[in-house]
């Protein structure tokens, strides 16, 4: 069968789709049963094969502007990308953008890809870091540019001028990463032939190393969170590896204490100059995760302590159900956190430590104790098992030696024994005042 057509759009069913050229070239693939098949409702849009060279066409209704009936063209090598390309076509045209507009500029694109972004479910501060890159360093550089004459070469100089400003390489590639993906929107609704961005290679972002806290920065941590109010912050942090936002957007609720689980739901963050609690980061991001003992009795403490923080304010306290509050009930400003770690890693000696870092000891140190890596990238929230072993990769050789060292205990540990009884067999070793070369009293 060389093609299908599942009925054009419009009020009359038999009209020839006509594109906004007025031209009516596109000769269809005939096909009877396609055209006996269900009905597409109006404003679905037209779909069908070419028979001049196979490329599947969808055309959707965009309805009557300045007197004229305007219809959306798109184009594709089979018919489901052509039906993806329609349907997202279909979404723009009801989030307002003007498809028929004449060709744009790269800055007017940007502005209505970013308004698109900010109504289609893009959490509010990944819109604020878009806004942040297009006004700041793609639209100084390249926004008079036409969005159909835009070249490769604007985009290594947006780069290029990013780059003099004194951007680091993370922020280069992320202001890449913008402009690729706003491309790629306007790629996907035919407004450009091609991705341009996508023909320049991106920044490279050296790896960062990970600097591990060991054992004992740990215990000098530890000591100095005791009794602190913020205390128990720290401590999750610390014990299960949550991030700051998932911390302060703990609450009651997520908590099991009879089961011994913590749900990750939720976090705290600031968009444009406020506090919002958002749906955890990722599908992945999503978790529950087990209570130690010790740390059910810690949070325990603090809910008393909270509740004598409640009885203090009276009628001042405003409930959110908040883990981690302020005197009054509402949340905490991230940055006081962040103050009150300062003092914390001051007096325990360790001032190049950051609050994040507490995520990074915890997954080191399960590292070290030989824990698998899909056990810590689950713990973790990770949205892949690389950006795990990316991440903590300078830890495994020392895991790596120790479970090594582990095996030729269990694989030797036979003859290891042996040569340790013969060595305790021979007169006058192994023996020191009735107790044996274990160092536990003869006859017990």
């Amino acid at each position: 069968m060389s093609g299908k057509r599942q009925g054009p759009t419009g009020p009359t069913d038999g009209d020839e789709p006509t594109g906004t050229d007025g031209q009516d070239s596109d000769r269809q693939v005939p096909n009877t049963l396609a055209r006996r098949g269900r009905r597409r409702s109006h404003g679905d849009g037209a779909l069908f094969q070419r028979a001049s060279d196979g490329l599947w066409v969808g055309r959707v209704d965009l309805g009557w502007i300045d007197g004229k009936r305007v219809r959306k063209t798109v184009y594709a090598k089979t018919e489901k990308e052509c039906r993806r390309k329609l349907k997202e076509v279909q979404k723009a045209a009801e989030q307002g953008v003007n498809l028929n507009a004449p060709n744009r500029t790269v800055s007017e694109w940007l502005t209505e890809w970013v308004r698109m972004k900010s109504e289609d479910g893009t959490r509010p501060t990944t819109v604020a870091g878009y806004k942040w890159a297009v006004d700041l360093y793609i639209v100084p550089v390249v926004g008079r540019v036409q969005l159909l004459k835009l070249t490769p070469s604007d985009v290594t100089r947006v780069i290029g001028k990013a780059r003099e400003a004194g951007r680091s390489p993370r922020s280069l590639q992320f202001i890449h990463g913008v402009l690729r993906n706003a491309l790629a929107d306007a790629h996907r609704l035919d407004l450009v032939p091609r991705n341009v961005a996508k023909a320049v290679k991106g920044p490279s972002v050296p790896l960062r190393r990970v600097r591990a806290l060991h054992v004992d920065d740990v215990r000098a941590l530890s000591r100095a969170m005791h009794d602190d109010p913020y205390g128990p912050i720290f401590i999750c942090g610390l014990m299960l590896g949550l991030r700051r936002g998932e911390i302060l957007g703990l609450r009651w609720a997520d908590i099991d204490f009879d089961a011994g689980a913590l749900h990750v739901r939720r976090t705290l963050q600031r968009a444009n100059g406020k506090l919002m609690f958002m749906p955890a980061k990722t599908v992945r991001s999503h978790r529950t995760l087990p209570l130690s003992g010790s740390l059910v009795e810690i949070l325990k403490e603090h809910r008393r302590s909270q509740e004598g923080a409640m009885a203090t304010a009276g009628p001042d306290w405003i409930d959110h159900d908040l883990v981690f509050a302020s005197a009054i009930g509402t949340p905490l400003d991230p940055r006081n956190v962040n103050r009150r770690f300062t003092a914390i890693r001051t007096a325990a000696g360790l001032p190049w430590v950051r609050l994040h870092d507490l995520r990074h000891a915890f997954a080191t140190l399960l590292v070290a104790e030989g824990v698998p890596m899909r056990v810590i990238m689950e713990l973790l929230g990770h949205s892949t098992i690389n950006l795990t072993m990316n991440t903590y990769a300078h830890v495994l050789p020392e895991a790596q030696e120790d479970a090594v060292a582990r095996l030729d205990g269990l694989v030797m540990g036979d003859d290891q024994d042996e040569k340790a009884t013969e060595a305790t067999d021979e007169p006058g070793k192994g023996e020191t005042d009735g107790v044996d070369g274990l160092g536990t009293p003869l006859g017990t």
